[in-house]
């Protein structure tokens, strides 16, 4: 995800937030529940959600946020593989 925010700054000239949380990473629930806020926060402040979908896969986490993203008419991309 880091190389594709990378990419899509560099290359294309966008702002990217990024979550700060990465395959090794293991927050605790109360974690989670504050890292979901701040995804939505994001959400708030973007115009459009980036999703990396490697392999096919998409959490319950992500779903929220695609949900949530939609009712808030942000752009959804997708990146997949």
């Amino acid at each position: 995800m880091q190389e594709i925010a990378l990419e899509l700054e560099v290359e294309q000239g966008y702002c990217v937030l990024t979550p700060v949380v990465n395959a090794t990473t293991k927050p605790s629930e109360k974690e989670i529940e504050k890292l979901a806020q701040a995804h939505f926060k994001k959400i708030d402040m973007s115009d459009a959600v980036y999703i990396v979908n490697i392999g096919g896969y998409i959490g319950e986490a992500v779903s929220k946020e695609v949900y949530y993203a939609k009712e808030h008419n942000k752009e959804i991309i997708y990146h997949e593989k």
